[in-house]
């Protein structure tokens, strides 16, 4: 990929950018609390691109960007502590954790296979401009490599992630400078996993609730939304790691190749043994295997490298015992 365009943001730079959001392009743009990396949140392979530029370690959920309540309340289900807080603090940096909708066409990537889905409307001119143009729920975590401080400005973009995106729309430094606050709203008793732009004090006064505070488990951060809870989607069916061929009445999840004369279900996360097409695959295949009502799934090795930490990270977490 070549140099990323740097584009002052008119018309034709909105348009511009939301038609690569549409191809499947990365596309950094402002928001009032730091820079995002968008891409398109009902791609797979879209969602999975993010995960490879950032070298994200792990299948952390990302939140949706929409450009309006009412979008938002396509894709998940509200309710009225969810409306409340929508009312009172959006466009603005908080993020509401809620159930996904049946049907609901987001990524499972993007959730980490979770049934629930971390939605915010954010309150800059140019991203609001975008998720207009460009139709689709958007996915957006920080634009910076994993690990490194936010980006504030398109400059801090160019640094740290150079060519892996394809274009950066320069909105000037951003206004609140730290992450959104999320709220989780899956239970009756709401949490707050991650302080930010809002304070929790304002939050508790719309929802005459207190807030319990959860934090990351260890430190890795994950997974109700970015940065939180040690939960994940796992099939219903066991999951066995590291197999090379599957056992009598096992489901088969390869990774270059399907070997001959397996008769189980199986599918290949890559025949070509791309760990970012792999990524792309990994949770709408252990779903389709687990609705085939076997009782159990093996998985071939997944390299320990790249994309394949954060892989392996998510399987391991599938056949954990539960």
């Amino acid at each position: 990929m070549s140099r990323p365009q740097d584009l002052p943001v008119e018309k034709d730079a909105i348009d511009r950018a939301a038609t690569l959001l549409r191809q499947g392009d990365l596309v950094a743009f402002p928001t009032e609390t730091v820079y995002g990396l968008g891409a398109d949140a009902t791609s797979d392979a879209a969602v999975a691109a993010i995960y490879a530029a950032k070298g994200r370690p792990r299948f952390n959920p990302l939140i949706v960007h929409v450009p309006t309540t009412r979008d938002a309340r396509r894709l998940v289900r509200f309710d009225d502590r969810a409306l409340a807080l929508a009312k009172a603090f959006w466009p603005g940096p908080l993020t509401i954790v809620l159930p996904r909708r049946r049907g609901c066409p987001v990524s499972w990537l993007a959730s980490a296979g979770l049934p629930s889905l971390a939605m915010r409307v954010p309150d800059h001119p140019v991203a609001l401009a975008l998720l207009r143009a460009c139709g689709t729920p958007v996915v957006a975590p920080s634009a910076n490599r994993s690990g490194r401080v936010s980006p504030t400005s398109a400059a801090h973009v160019r640094r740290d992630l150079g060519r892996r995106v394809a274009l950066v729309l320069d909105g000037g430094s951003c206004r609140v400078g730290v992450e959104s606050t999320v709220v989780d709203l899956t239970s009756p008793k709401p949490a707050l996993l991650r302080p930010g732009g809002i304070a929790k004090s304002a939050i508790e006064r719309v929802l005459g609730q207190t807030l319990r505070r959860i934090r990351p488990e260890n430190g890795d951060g994950a997974r109700l939304s970015p940065g939180q809870l040690a939960s994940h989607y796992a099939p219903r069916a066991r999951v066995r790691l590291g197999v090379r061929h599957p056992g009598p009445g096992e489901a088969f999840l390869a990774f270059g190749g399907v070997p001959a004369g397996i008769e189980t279900p199986a599918l290949d996360l890559s025949p070509q043994r791309n760990l970012a097409e792999a990524a792309a695959n990994l949770f709408a295949m252990l779903r389709s295997l687990d609705r085939a009502g076997v009782t159990a799934i093996a998985v071939a090795p997944i390299p320990h490298r790249g994309l394949g930490l954060a892989i392996n990270d998510r399987l391991e977490r599938a056949a954990a015992p539960r």
